[in-house]
């Protein structure tokens, strides 16, 4: 693959990185609502571009299809918090098809017992954190799409370590609801953690596909 900068060689990734971090790190206030909704969607969006566009592989594809849905999730939420949920549990859903595709064919049983534990706490802190039953539901789609990474044969300490930030984010949010409402933690690290945490997943998504030879190099 000839070498270049990353802009040259994955400009879906480069931009992703772009709308990203400048969402993260600047201020929201002076852009207009319609704008800031497309400004917080597209960091996702672009990962989704990026799996789909360049690499012609069926579980790419899929791939790209969680993030889409995560993306439009991003920007529903600021129209309609119910809507924009269901939107990240379909994608939660199509994440976890993904996964159990590549199962891990011999997890150690400290591995088992991370995602048995993953899934099962996941949704009590946060139905301790919201109060909510509506948000538990949503987040056993979350701890299932987390579970199922860490125990997928993707790499761990990127697919896998992104959903556990993906899961961090959330909770965050949830705790937002309650304990932390008052709090500027959560609106420090939500969204580098949700990002960060799709880089992470996606990226590892693709490189294993690419390293498995699922695809040609760009």
């Amino acid at each position: 693959m000839p070498q270049g900068t990353l802009a040259q060689r994955r400009p879906w990734l480069a931009l992703s990185l772009v709308f990203g971090l400048s969402y993260w790190l600047a201020d929201h206030t002076m852009v207009p609502g319609i704008y800031e909704i497309a400004w917080k969607g597209g960091g996702v969006a672009l990962l989704a571009l990026y799996a789909w566009s360049h690499h012609p592989a069926r579980d790419a594809h899929r791939i790209a299809l969680v993030m889409a849905l995560c993306a439009i999730g991003d920007m529903v939420l600021e129209i309609d918090f119910t809507l924009g949920a269901v939107a990240f549990l379909l994608g939660h859903l199509a994440a976890i098809a993904l996964y159990l595709g590549h199962r891990r064919p011999t997890p150690s049983v400290s591995q088992k017992a991370l995602g048995v534990a993953t899934l099962i706490g996941v949704p009590l802190i946060a139905f301790g954190l919201s109060g909510q039953p509506q948000v538990a539901l949503y987040a056993l789609g979350l701890s299932g799409m987390a579970a199922a990474a860490w125990l997928s044969d993707f790499p761990r300490y990127r697919v896998g370590i992104g959903a556990m930030m993906f899961v961090a984010s959330d909770l965050l949010i949830f705790a937002r609801m309650g304990p932390l409402a008052q709090s500027a933690i959560p609106h420090l690290l939500v969204w580098p953690l949700y990002y960060f945490g799709q880089l992470l997943i996606c990226t590892g998504v693709i490189g294993a596909l690419k390293t498995r030879g699922e695809f040609r190099a760009e």
